[in-house]
């Protein structure tokens, strides 16, 4: 007599950690999901100290700190309540991190952008400082002492000089009727005196993510929930014509097949429409979907060819387009040039591909919905619930799981709102579950794009001119149709790229989208950046100089540069003003001069080495990197090692910082290898890994060098800069071992490798 044991991984995982005693990283407290009972501002008196929707002191000591942007593996609960409770003075032993729900009252949510640190930074400082300022003028009244003369550490209010202190929890209610301070009136500490700043701090997530106790999108169960995946039309506007449900409803398991509306162009964040199976769980459904008869009307859109496409893309960028940057007499210096130099480059669509694909639950009746989604912008997803349902916002709760990976895939609601049409339609709880076959076959893509460069040198081989045409399909054409960009995309890698060069122009050829193109990391910096720094490599070598020196004297004297110096009418800085973050050549020689040195540079001839180098400023930040390559025993080409060393400004979480550094390497090697997505007659060809490659665990560099170096700067980026030099500095590479340049992305499509 045998008896079947189901054993999922998770529980596996789970009991693995109670078995071992659990693990303990560092000393925060365990971070928590959002609950009925998450505090919020404006509650009954006589509960703690609520000065804002963010912090909340208890009477018995425990501080509760919302974190607001989405967990995706860059650690940003681990970072944003650190800063405030240091900001605070707290202890964060005694800190409990909660994930917030989708609301406007706590400000910008969407984690994307890299911008989860260097927009907040400053706000999140004064919520902790105004929290620490109320407790000192509750514990002056309790101690009658001046509050200058008292000092928040440790969780308790100290008055040094009679050795008196009062704790958080015995304050919380009497700080309570202190006024919440103005913004005019808040005072930070010196950075000096907050220890986070710099530091490499616990990864409050990592007990429950390697024990299996933590909660992501597909964890998430309800009370009657059903499971439903969709047939999607595979071609984005088409729609089903017809079909039969007979065959899918006869498996067992499957309740129903349930008609999604199609989308209206512009797409925007519109589910796809299509048909979903709904069934007791995701198995059945998936069997009850291969079961389906559906005749697919495919709309316009079956023109999208990617080798015709691309055909197109290189014709626009030889024709002259929309002046977007302009210098001097860029056809002047042309037309007296010695001699011009000239290079097309092609980079393919790419897909998002997280390890996680989307995945939503929801909960819906005639008057709420409630949604539980691993989504990067649980406020965009309820204004597009809102919309979709005919509901109020306020009707509408969004709360946010941990996400396994995200990549910008996970900004776009389109998936969060198809689990609540069908939720609605079923009249229970249901769980909309992406395969990966559906997460590559209906992503938002990264443009495909082309670019044309030339330059002109003069009879000292000096360069004088510079042109830079680039089309791709805009993300903008999600919105509005567009097929030329916004100056938002532009100014990754074609406004901002500063160059000691007299005439300079660029422009933006058209290029019509005929899929749903999205923001993915790094966004137009990845082709931009390939184009830019494999053409300055190219000079380098048709001007008989070092590519590290040519860098050097391209950038020009270390100074910072505005739009006039740029050419430029004005220039889009990812949100952030000039005058704090100008575009400075002093950064960017910093990084090019130190990542040079740690890999040997000068010394790769003697040495033997193949090196490739790249240097790129994005999201704020200046990055620099050099790849070796070698081949190996059989003649394929590998990466062997790879150096990396950034300037991101102030940095407050340095081992994740660092981390998003290395990730980025490896993330830049995957896609310069393997990436792209290929249509034919309006269809994504590639469905999982077998034919959408990622890098390897073999195939990664033996060793990856991080830098990241100490600065003074206000905070930039870390999540996406890391990842635009990677490309050029891997094909430049392998120019110096083969002697044959790479034009186009994937490397693969060009070269065997």
């Amino acid at each position: 007599m045998s008896e079947s044991i189901r054993v999922v991984r998770r529980s596996f995982l789970a009991g693995l950690g109670v078995a071992l005693g659990g693990l303990a990283l560092g000393s925060f407290a365990r971070a928590e999901e959002p609950s009925a009972a998450t505090p919020r501002a404006g509650a009954a008196s006589g509960d703690g100290l609520r000065p804002n929707v963010f912090v909340h002191v208890a009477p018995d000591g425990v501080v509760t700190i919302m974190c607001a942007r989405s967990e995706m593996g860059q650690g940003v609960r681990s970072t944003l309540p650190a800063l405030i409770a240091d900001e605070l003075g707290a202890d964060m032993a005694r800190v409990k991190i909660v994930q917030a729900d989708g609301d406007k009252a706590y400000g910008d949510q969407n984690t994307d952008g890299s911008s989860s640190v260097r927009k907040a930074f400053d706000a999140l400082r004064r919520t902790g400082a105004a929290t620490r300022m109320m407790l000192v003028a509750a514990a002056a009244r309790r101690l009658k002492v001046p509050a200058a003369a008292l000092q928040v550490r440790d969780h308790a209010v100290f008055h040094d000089a009679t050795k008196r202190s009062l704790g958080f929890g015995e304050l919380a209610n009497d700080a309570a009727k202190v006024p919440v301070p103005s913004a005019e009136a808040i005072v930070l500490r010196p950075l000096s005196e907050l220890r986070t700043i710099g530091k490499d701090l616990p990864l409050v997530d990592g007990p429950d993510i390697v024990t299996g106790r933590a909660a992501f999108g597909a964890d998430v169960r309800l009370p009657g929930m059903l499971t439903a995946v969709i047939a999607r039309p595979p071609v984005v506007g088409g729609k089903v014509a017809r079909h039969d449900p007979a065959r899918a409803l006869a498996v067992k398991g499957v309740k129903r097949v349930v008609a999604l509306p199609a989308p209206k162009p512009p797409y925007g964040f519109q589910p796809l429409g299509g048909l979903a199976v709904v069934a007791d769980d995701t198995w059945s459904a998936m069997r009850g979907r291969k079961l389906l008869e559906i005749a697919w009307e495919h709309g316009d859109n079956t023109v999208y060819d990617s080798t015709t496409y691309r055909a197109k893309l290189e014709a626009a960028v030889r024709a002259p387009g929309r002046v977007v940057r302009d210098l001097g007499d860029v056809d002047g210096a042309l037309a007296g040039a010695k001699r011009t130099v000239e290079s097309m480059y092609y980079a393919a669509n790419l897909a998002h591909a997280p390890m996680e694909p989307p995945v939503a639950v929801a909960k819906v009746d005639a008057q709420s919905c409630e949604v539980w989604a691993s989504t990067q912008n649980p406020q965009s997803a309820r204004t597009a619930l809102a919309k979709a349902l005919g509901l109020d916002e306020s009707k509408v709760t969004v709360h946010v799981t941990l996400l396994g990976g995200g990549f910008g895939r996970k900004s776009k609601p389109d998936f969060v709102v198809e689990a609540a049409l069908v939720a609605k339609e079923m009249g229970a709880p249901v769980r909309v579950q992406w395969t990966r076959e559906d997460d590559l076959q209906h992503d938002y893509y990264h443009s495909v794009s082309a670019q044309r460069l030339v330059a002109g040198l003069d009879g000292a081989g000096k360069i004088i001119a510079w042109q830079h045409r680039t089309a791709f399909p805009p993300i903008a054409s999600i919105f509005d149709g567009a097929s030329f960009s916004a100056p938002g995309q532009l100014a990754q890698g074609v406004l901002d790229v500063p160059l000691a060069i007299p005439n300079v122009r660029a422009e933006n050829c058209e290029a019509r989208a005929h899929t749903r193109i999205g923001w993915l990391r790094s966004v137009a910096n990845i082709y931009h950046a390939f184009a830019v720094q494999s053409f300055l490599d190219e000079l380098a070598h048709a001007r008989g100089i070092d590519p590290a020196e040519h860098l050097l004297e391209v950038l020009g004297p270390p100074r910072t540069w505005g739009p006039a110096d740029l050419g430029v009418k004005e220039l889009p800085n990812y949100g952030q003003p000039l005058d704090r973050y100008p575009v400075d050549t002093a950064r960017h020689r910093r990084v090019l001069e130190r990542v040079t040195a740690l890999a040997g540079w000068k010394d790769r001839a003697a040495s033997k080495r193949a090196l490739g180098l790249a240097v790129h400023r994005s999201f704020l930040a200046y990055v620099a990197v050099v790849v070796s390559v070698v081949r190996d025993a059989a003649g394929k080409i590998r990466v062997d090692e790879a150096w990396i060393v950034a300037d991101a400004g102030l940095v407050v979480n340095m081992e994740r910082v660092r981390s998003q550094f290395e990730g980025a390497v490896v993330f830049g090697l995957s896609h310069a290898l393997y990436g792209e997505i290929t249509m034919k007659a309006g269809a994504t060809e590639q469905s999982n890994f077998r034919d959408f490659r990622l890098l390897r665990l073999p195939e990664a560099p033996r060793r990856i060098h991080v830098e990241v170096l100490r600065s003074d700067a206000p905070p930039a980026g870390v999540g996406e800069p890391g990842v635009p030099p990677v490309a050029p500095a891997l094909t430049n590479a392998i120019f110096a071992l083969t002697g044959t340049r790479v034009r186009e992305l994937p490397i693969l499509r060009a070269l065997a490798v």
